[in-house]
């Protein structure tokens, strides 16, 4: 790309492009992005990944199509040059180029990166504004001057003096450093976990980890060109490591928790897991905390520091397998011997309840209305839920006991109540009492 545009070339620029062979030149740029529309098309094919960086949704959306435009309109303009045609109209069409490139590269990646976050937004559109005034300053002339009056302002801090220019250049290498890292650390992260059904938690960590490896030499990379000297950042480590000896040591304990978790493989992603009385499916492990769905739909964010310190009831690590109980009273006098073994088989018609261990039961206790019978039995897919299938078991029992003619009882209280009170209940409330008969006693 030629240098920026000075003032006075603006005129000269404008006089070019209302000459006749800017029709060729604007001919010579929709051919251009006819031909990378087209290849992008057929490089894509039938992939319409909706997080896909180089291609987008819609072919033009992605990064693959402005960059391989640039090129094409690159091209062609050097080789108009070198017949010594005019190629005003490209002076035009290469910064835009540019400025889309940068903006449809930012756009994916934090799309990609950060698919639910609003703050993303935020910087989209800031990144949108910034590049497309840098391209009308480049192209009105003004950015070169612009540049030369920030690079006046400086100042000195300890050895090194920064100007304005400096961090203007450093921010905008820092953010393009950071994007394509986050763009590589994405695209690496979903070919590891890509298909994914065995070693899924080893697969994670190894992601996480190189996430974090790449984001820190960006930040050297970006550190080095804004002209910051790396050595100062061995005080910043000391710090740092005094930051989390005391402020941080949270933070730095949810994390390595996290990186022990992956290691070892004792909670992995899709395990049934019950915490703090919380129960539900993990579905997503990462560096600083564990997410666990409920069967109801809530999710709950547990630091990593508690998955490790806390006492963790999984499910799903040796065997799958959950046992369930139920109650069922019958009426004293029920002949068990025949009833139970009806009442075991009519459990294991259940879908969901298995056959290897049968379900069992046993008469556990003499309740006060009836016989207390205890059903237990065992089911091997705890995620689909555990009330839907106890109610199918007790709508089975409830069946088999009306087809049996077995009687649950209601409950009974008998009352014993003393003669002698009977009688005085039983005694006419109206009736007066019988006076005594006697002899009258002398005055």
């Amino acid at each position: 790309m030629s240098q920026a545009m000075r003032a006075d070339d603006l005129g000269q620029l404008i006089d070019a492009l209302l000459k006749r062979s800017t029709l060729s030149e604007l001919g010579l740029t929709l051919g251009c992005l006819g031909v990378a529309w087209l290849l992008v098309r057929l490089v894509r094919g039938a992939d319409t990944h909706e997080d896909s960086i180089w291609f987008g949704q819609r072919i033009v959306d992605g990064v693959f199509f402005p960059l391989l435009a640039l090129l094409l309109a690159l091209g062609v303009r050097w080789g108009l040059i070198m017949q010594g045609l005019p190629a005003a109209l490209f002076k035009l069409v290469v910064p835009i180029l540019v400025s889309l490139a940068v903006i449809r590269l930012t756009v994916r990646v934090l799309r990609s990166a950060f698919p639910t976050s609003q703050l993303m937004r935020v910087v989209e559109r800031s990144v949108s504004w910034v590049a497309w005034l840098g391209m009308v300053l480049w192209v009105t002339g003004l950015l070169p001057l612009i540049l030369k009056e920030l690079d006046d302002i400086s100042w000195k801090i300890g050895s090194t003096q920064i100007s304005v220019r400096n961090l203007i250049e450093g921010t905008v290498t820092a953010v393009l450093v950071l994007m394509l890292v986050l763009w590589l650390s994405a695209a690496l992260e979903s070919r590891l976990l890509k298909g994914a059904t065995d070693n899924i938690s080893i697969r994670k960590m190894a992601a996480n980890a190189l996430r974090a490896l790449l984001l820190f030499v960006g930040l050297m990379f970006a550190l080095s060109a804004a002209g910051i000297d790396l050595t100062a950042l061995g005080v910043l480590g000391g710090a740092l490591g005094v930051g989390i000896g005391f402020g941080l040591q949270k933070l730095a304990a949810n994390y390595i928790s996290g990186f022990v978790i992956l290691a070892e493989r004792s909670m992995r992603i899709g395990d049934m897991v019950k915490v703090d009385t919380f129960e539900g499916r993990i579905t997503d492990i990462t560096t600083r905390y564990t997410v666990i769905r409920a069967l109801n739909g809530r999710e709950s964010i547990v630091p990593n520091e508690m998955m490790i310190t806390q006492r963790v009831e999984n499910s799903s690590l040796a065997d799958p397998k959950v046992a369930l109980t139920t109650m069922v009273q019958v009426a004293y006098g029920t002949d068990l011997d025949a009833l139970m073994p009806e009442l075991s088989a009519a459990v294991a018609a259940v879908p969901r309840v298995l056959d290897e261990p049968m379900p069992a039961v046993q008469l556990s206790n003499f309740a006060a209305d009836g016989l207390e019978l205890t059903i237990a039995f065992w089911i091997g897919d705890p995620d689909k839920g555990q009330g839907n299938v106890r109610s199918e078991v007790n709508l089975a029992l409830l069946r088999k006991l009306t087809q049996a003619g077995v009687e649950i009882p209601f409950p009974q209280r008998v009352l014993h109540q003393a003669a002698g009170a009977a009688l005085e209940a039983a005694r006419p409330a109206s009736t007066p009492p019988t006076p005594a008969t006697g002899p009258t006693p002398a005055p």
